[in-house]
């Protein structure tokens, strides 16, 4: 089946060091929560916002994690009024014998409050 994981992480500051660390650590949760390899990924899509220009994710998930053979997309997200800052999300699209009640969604630092419903136990 195909499934798709959504995560977001946020950084404090707009480094290469910063994007590179939570990029890394946020992926890094979703492989091993939901019991991935690279084999199993369709493709990956990435949003950041617009205080975001320092470096991007898919550089990222390639160099660090080694993903050079999933297909990667960033984009810039929309800015509104109240929307977080200084946050990076993906969207992972797998293929999984998980149920989608399985999944394992990833929101970490100040991303938890996008989705509290889902925060990590």
């Amino acid at each position: 089946m195909i499934r798709a994981i959504r995560g977001a992480i946020t950084v404090e500051n707009d480094t290469i060091e910063e994007i590179k660390a939570a990029t890394v650590e946020m992926l890094t949760k979703i492989v091993e929560l939901n019991e991935l390899n690279t084999d199993d990924f369709a493709f990956a899509e990435f949003t950041v916002t617009e205080d975001l220009k320092s470096s991007t994710p898919a550089k990222f998930a390639r160099t660090e994690l080694g993903w050079n053979t999933v297909p990667l997309m960033v984009y810039r997200e929309f800015e509104f009024e109240g929307g977080l800052k200084k946050c990076i999300r993906v969207l992972v699209v797998t293929n999984s014998e998980k149920t989608q009640k399985e999944i394992k969604h990833v929101y970490l630092r100040n991303a938890e409050k996008l989705r509290p419903d889902l925060k990590l136990r």
